[in-house]
């Protein structure tokens, strides 16, 4: 949601914010946009996985009718669920800079718990963790869509991608956004142009075995963390995973990240 055209302020996502229920509609927008670019490049079918919190976000009374959504908190592989070979592409659309690089609401999985996360010893966002969840079914990333941070992070990270920035990252709460309308407009033809030169767009691969490190805010939660079966403490802050399975590694953040926030919702200023 981080990504979505016209917002910038945390208010706008999270429930109760003051911007809260106009975000829904226009991330609801956003993804509109991809659906119908989707369909007039000649898709059977699409499905859309709300990945924002607590998966609750999209209007379900909103949304284009062809297509199905799944929506709901606890998805076992998160951004990743329903993804499968049977798909000819996933489109990217709200994603955002990963954390500690300049852009707008920038952050890896949670907004303040992570301070990075790395793979196989190279820093790594969002769009990297699942372009290579993806690439292991052979699917492509056709399109990312967020602000210019993100945009220019996915082509460094899959190279030939279509992207379309609709906001420009001031600073990490302000931008300076394409009007929603505009913005939309501009997905559906990313959509349409990326999925109409698929053969173009390459998939992401990465090898395993994938060794995932994780520097947390707080020493509280690196500690819980290890004691999932397979992490292991790296030091006071720092947490390790390593395995042949990517799924292992998406459903392991989804784990982590729930003890993370229950910690840190839990802890108040010290959280």
């Amino acid at each position: 949601m981080e990504g979505v055209s016209g917002l910038t302020d945390p208010e706008d996502m999270h429930a109760g914010g003051r911007g809260y229920e106009r975000g829904c509609e226009l991330m609801t927008a956003d993804a509109n946009a991809a659906i119908t670019g989707a369909f007039e490049a000649g898709a059977d079918a699409v499905v859309v996985n709300d990945s924002h919190a607590s998966g609750k976000n999209l209007r379900a009374d909103l949304i284009d009718e062809r297509c199905t959504l799944i929506r709901g908190n606890g998805k076992p592989l998160a951004m990743g669920e329903g993804l499968d070979p049977s798909y000819d592409a996933a489109l990217y659309v709200g994603y955002h800079a990963r954390a500690g690089r300049h852009g707008v609401l920038n952050h890896t999985w949670m907004g303040h718990e992570i301070q990075n996360v790395h793979l196989n010893g190279a820093p790594i966002g969002e769009i990297g963790l699942m372009a290579a969840y993806a690439g292991t079914f052979g699917v492509p990333v056709a399109l990312v869509a967020g602000d210019d941070a993100a945009c220019a992070e996915a082509r460094e990270t899959l190279g030939d991608v279509s992207t379309v920035a609709v906001k420009r990252a001031v600073n990490r709460f302000a931008a300076e956004v394409v009007p929603p309308v505009r913005a939309a407009e501009m997905i559906r033809c990313g959509a349409l142009q990326a999925l109409e030169d698929l053969d173009q767009r390459p998939v992401h691969r990465v090898d395993g075995p994938y060794v995932l490190r994780i520097d947390w805010n707080s020493t509280a939660i690196a500690r819980m963390c290890a004691l999932v079966p397979g992490v292991q403490a790296v030091d006071d802050r720092t947490t390790e995973f390593t395995s042949n399975d990517f799924a292992e590694i998406v459903g392991l953040l989804s784990v982590m990240s729930g003890i993370g926030g229950g910690i840190g919702c839990s802890s108040g200023r010290y959280g």
